[in-house]
């Protein structure tokens, strides 16, 4: 066997933590009262999903949280970020919510405590209320209130046991591919109605953020942005341009406004139409951190036919990636954190990294997955480097602890650390689960 990397020293209290998101693995789509998600919706249209499927059942985490609880036990996790599902505990997006789901995530939050892990609760993964879409979902300013309302009921339910908060989850990820692009759901291809998404995103948070803050909750809060550099994919001007624009807009659009109060400059021809009076103040609210999700650079070629002129190119020839077509670049990911950490002077939690692939159990019954543990060496060694250039780093968590229902991609692509029988539901802790948890051991 190959011999195995080791992880550099990280410092002392240094959080150890897995994420995932409600749509991708608790399954239980028509269960104890929850409302149709645009994910349910999008899923159900011919075409959409690359291998016909849905997140029906996904993970059936729903049933199985206290098993995947006792892995995460296992794997020697500090914490765990989960998503709560906005259509299950309040099937119409507003009004009257599903006592059912409430007390699912309940019994989730207290057993996460009883096994001594941390709960982080993120407010949004991705998965609008279909019956808020029908309403203008993201396109409409009434959002902002709609997401309050959800944020205060969680604040009131939760809040004296969650640890940490997030708003939203990878806003430019939700909001280019479901509203300018459509590749996501709702299937939206329409540049302004990015625009108003996008705005009215930022407008969410902040009445969110109002909303924890009001119901005194106990624990930090903060938001994940999925911050990675934009290269042009040719040497070309145009290609140099558009990636200078690409970079403001998956960069900045939502981190600048919401840390720093403002659009930056080449952003504000766009924005600008859809900002009203004191917009720019109610997004702009005190954070205790910023979750940075990291994968891959992104390259990007002028297009005149594509949203806003942008496209996305290929990493250069001869580069590795991953199934996903991701460059593999560690060195970018360091440079990032660095990077952020002195744009935004606030503690930065790694809040997701890791790689997709398609091992499967094995005849003697394992799953070998070396990708991943050499992947996840060469970026958890760039976060050290990151912290030793001086940037704060206080936490790693890994994408994901076990595979999921991976959006437009399907079950194809296999993220976790443990490995999901989609038939019979059967959990089994990768060769990665294991390197890590004894690095995690070793620290």
């Amino acid at each position: 066997m190959t011999k195995q990397p080791h992880l550099p020293k990280l410092p002392k209290g240094f959080l150890w933590g897995a994420s995932t998101a409600a749509a991708q693995i608790e399954g239980a789509a028509a269960e104890d009262g929850r409302g149709a998600s645009i994910w349910d919706a999008f899923a159900a249209t011919q075409g959409k999903i690359k291998d016909g499927s849905t997140g029906a059942v996904a993970c059936d985490h729903y049933h199985r949280y206290k098993e995947d609880i006792a892995l995460m036990k296992r794997l020697g996790l500090d914490a765990y970020r989960f998503s709560v599902s906005w259509s299950r505990v309040l099937p119409d997006g507003v009004g009257t919510a599903n006592e059912k789901a409430l007390d699912f995530y309940d019994r989730l939050i207290d057993e996460l405590l009883d096994k001594k892990i941390e709960p982080w609760l993120c407010l949004y993964h991705w998965d609008l209320p279909q019956a808020l879409h029908e309403r203008g979902g993201w396109t409409n300013r009434d959002v902002a209130r709609w997401f309050e309302d959800y944020a205060a009921l969680l604040a009131r339910r939760y809040g004296d046991r969650v640890v940490r908060w997030a708003t939203f989850n990878e806003p430019g990820v939700f909001t280019t591919a479901g509203y300018a692009v459509g590749y996501h759901a709702p299937g939206v291809a329409d540049l302004g109605a990015y625009l108003a998404a996008a705005h009215n995103v930022n407008r969410a948070h902040g009445a969110s953020v109002v909303a924890l803050r009001g119901a005194d909750v106990k624990g930090q809060i903060g938001v994940v942005c999925n911050q990675q550099p934009a290269r042009p994919a040719s040497p070309s001007d145009d290609d140099k341009a558009a990636a200078a624009l690409y970079d403001l807009f998956w960069n900045r659009t939502f981190a600048d406004p919401m840390i720093l109060g403002g659009y930056p400059e080449g952003l504000q021809p766009f924005f600008g139409p859809f900002v009203q009076d004191g917009d720019l103040e109610a997004i702009r609210q005190r954070l205790d951190f910023l979750g940075v999700n990291h994968y891959s650079p992104t390259y990007v070629k002028s297009d005149p036919a594509a949203p806003g002129g942008l496209a996305q190119g290929k990493p250069p020839e001869g580069a590795p990636v991953t199934m996903m077509g991701w460059e593999i670049a560690p060195k970018a990911f360091a440079q990032t954190l660095i990077q952020e950490a002195a744009r935004y002077k606030l503690p930065i939690v790694v809040t997701e990294n890791g790689v997709a692939d398609r091992a499967e159990v094995g005849e003697g019954g394992e799953v070998d997955d070396p990708l991943r543990i050499d992947y996840l060496a060469k970026y958890i060694g760039a976060v050290a480097s990151a912290i030793e250039s001086g940037a704060r780093i206080d936490g790693y968590f890994v994408w994901s602890l076990i595979d999921n229902f991976e959006w437009a991609e399907g079950y194809e692509p296999r993220f976790g650390v443990v490995h999901v029988d989609f038939e019979t539901q059967k959990r089994t802790p990768k060769r990665s689960f294991e390197w890590l948890r004894t690095e995690i051991k070793r620290q």
